[in-house]
């Protein structure tokens, strides 16, 4: 059951999600890869002549099995108050407070730590150095 009131991070607690965010990434990098290599499977079987009922199944079987642990991640990393904003590039909000201010602490994969952030409403390209 999810909290109806909204985690606010500090920097550090941020940061120390970042190992479990790395590894959430990882996970759900390899599922998005491995989805489109299934689906690209399942449609090559539903082009041949006759059509293997049983390996559409199995394949189809697959695909569901994979968005739904995909899903469970997502929805861990969000009930944990975290916003996934894009898989491809790993990109995460912390929402956070900075001078009474709501703020959105902005990490991307390949960062050492989270140095960035941006208002509510910036999104990435807006993003500022943490001083």
């Amino acid at each position: 059951m999810f909290s109806l009131t909204k985690k606010l991070f500090t920097l550090e607690e941020a940061n120390d999600l970042l190992p479990y965010i790395r590894e959430e990434l990882s996970f759900l990098q390899e599922a998005k890869r491995s989805f489109y290599n299934l689906y690209q499977q399942r449609e090559q079987i539903k082009r041949q002549q006759p059509l293997d009922e049983q390996e559409l199944f199995t394949l189809e079987c697959r695909l569901e099995f994979l968005e739904l642990e995909a899903q469970m991640h997502i929805t861990q990393l969000i009930s944990k108050g975290v916003q996934v904003k894009d898989i491809d590039i790993g990109l995460f909000d912390f929402p956070a407070m900075l001078g009474g201010k709501e703020i959105l602490l902005c990490w991307r994969a390949g960062e050492d730590a989270i140095t960035h952030y941006h208002g509510l409403h910036e999104g990435f390209a807006g993003r500022k150095r943490i001083d």
